[in-house]
């Protein structure tokens, strides 16, 4: 199906995919490339108009990443964001320095200039009841900065449309050749009206049409699935979690009894998961499962390994190999399955993202071998968690699945920090479902949370039980807030539910005399601690 088209031009921000994001919540297609992505295949995409992204690097710098001239030869509009504001206006004869005074967090944007379609609806309308009902617009709102340079001064035929008390030349526009720059990301939850922002870029000015809805996704995606797979037949890596059940769900529409999903206990699941993946998708979805009992060759892989990123690399290969013994016992397996999405893809930085910063690998992307024998089928990799949550409603899977919470693919490899031994994850797996269970019983895991778990640390402290001195291992529970996952806020949980979830803990889990909160955020933190 033809789409109208944002292209996003990647120069290696971490939040590059939100933005793509953003544009898709206005029912608006949008495709992120690389910048270095040759100008064929970029037009071959039909944009109706480009957005630069931000990134770590400067402009002025030897080999910084360049704007295509393609871009403005096209004569189609121009957003540029954070770096790609200095880059577009570098490129077109503006200044561009280190800022004196950097700015990362929020700030207050004041709008300049009302009569320009970027800033359209943006101020907040305010009844004055003692006007006698009349109404006033605010026009300075919280934007979100993360930038160490900033535009100087402007290229011939732009002009201000916002500034912050620390940027001047906040906002800037050229509306006669349809180019935009904003110094701040209006792709992040901290700027609350940036998505109206990307909207009206995207509507008002490129004029795109509003057809990317989960209902059309599901009917390409079914389409390219059939198209990859033909006569093939698809195992699928069911871990039970969200992001794999839709994409079994949407794979079994596009094929049928041609996908095989394989679920392989690794021991590093939480309490009584194993069980519950099996009952869910063999008996209540229909969809053929072969379950595989992998938990000592799991142990004896990961056996005095600490380093996370080691783990992630073990898990990804041992996952593969796995799959491919599987696939033997099976017959000619062609295709290798995944619920990959895009916060994977965005934080291992991928084989096209080389100006990106890698922050972690993740065991499906970064971690996987090779050399491994089959091709991938990923048809969410386009999508964040909650647009994979709005496809799920829209294929019929149940809210039980669809709003469970995310569960990283090492599982809790990751969150038992230090050696992987039974006892421990045992340990943390009790210290887990405690937490989750008090969460789910105030009504909290799905409205005042998107993502809570425990966490053991690798670390011993002193205590007191019985009189008696103990010295143990610690928990840190963690609970966040997010509308996207790429940024979030630690969730602010009663005084009186923690304090009775610490003492099950500590009174129920052997090992344990201490447990501690984790109240960062992300950034500077990450939502895994590992």
């Amino acid at each position: 199906m033809a789409h109208d088209t944002i292209v996003i031009l990647d120069y290696g921000s971490q939040y590059s995919q939100l933005i793509a994001r953003r544009v898709r919540e206005a029912n608006v297609c949008s495709h992120l490339v690389s910048w270095r992505t040759p100008e064929d295949e970029v037009m071959a995409l039909r944009p109706q108009g480009f957005i630069l992204s931000g990134g770590p690097n400067s402009v002025y710098d030897a080999h910084a990443p360049a704007l295509p001239d393609y871009v403005l030869t096209s004569g189609l509009p121009v957003l540029g964001i954070c770096y790609g504001m200095q880059l577009l206006a570098h490129r077109l004869g503006g200044r561009v320095a280190s800022s004196q005074k950097r700015e990362y967090g929020p700030a207050t944007l004041q709008i300049d200039v009302l009569d320009n379609p970027l800033f359209e609806d943006w101020g907040l309308k305010i009844e004055d009841l003692r006007l006698n009902h009349q109404s006033s617009i605010i026009n300075s709102q919280q934007v979100w900065m993360s930038h160490g340079d900033k535009v100087e001064a402007l290229p011939p035929g732009f002009r201000v449309l916002a500034h912050t008390g620390n940027s001047p030349l906040a906002a800037a526009a050229d509306t006669a050749r349809h180019y935009y720059a904003v110094q701040f990301h209006p792709e992040v939850a901290h700027t609350p009206q940036g998505g109206r922002l990307l909207r009206n870029f995207a509507q008002r000015v490129c004029a795109c049409a509003l057809d990317w809805t989960p209902v059309n996704f599901i009917t390409e995606q079914v389409e390219a699935i059939r198209a990859q797979v033909g006569n093939g037949r698809v195992a699928l890596g069911l871990s039970g979690g969200v992001d794999s059940a839709v994409a079994g769900a949407l794979i079994h529409r596009a094929i049928g009894d041609q996908l095989t999903c394989i679920f392989v206990d690794h021991g590093l699941l939480r309490q009584g998961e194993a069980l519950q993946v099996v009952a869910t998708f063999e008996r209540e979805q229909g969809m053929n499962l072969v379950a595989v009992n992998a938990i000592e060759e799991y142990l004896d892989a990961l056996a005095g390994v600490t380093d996370p990123e080691m783990k992630r690399r073990i898990i990804g290969e041992k996952f593969v190999r796995i799959f491919e013994r599987e696939a033997n016992k099976l017959g000619q397996i062609d295709f290798l399955a995944q619920g990959t999405i895009y916060p994977d893809v965005i934080e291992s930085a991928g084989k096209d993202k080389k100006d990106a910063h890698v922050i972690k690998t993740h065991h499906n992307v970064g971690g996987l071998p090779e050399d491994m024998d089959f091709e991938l089928v990923e048809p969410l990799k386009l999508l964040f968690k909650d647009e994979v949550r709005r496809v799920g409603t829209a294929l019929g899977l149940p809210d039980s699945i669809v709003w469970r919470q995310p569960f990283p693919g090492p599982g809790l490899a990751i969150r038992c920090l230090g050696d992987i031994i039974w006892e421990r994850l045992e340990r943390l797996r009790q210290a887990d479902a405690i937490f989750t269970g008090e969460l789910r019983q105030a009504d909290m895991l799905k409205q005042g949370t998107q993502q809570a778990f425990a966490v053991l640390l690798p670390v011993k402290s002193v205590g007191v039980m019985g009189d008696g001195r103990t010295y143990q291992e610690v928990i840190a529970l963690r609970a966040v807030t997010t509308e996207d996952f790429m940024t979030a806020d630690w969730a602010r949980l009663p005084y009186d539910l923690l304090a009775h979830v610490s003492r099950r803990i500590v009174n129920e889990v052997d090992g344990v005399n201490r447990v501690v909160l984790d109240i960062t955020s992300k950034p500077p933190g990450t939502i895994e601690w590992e």
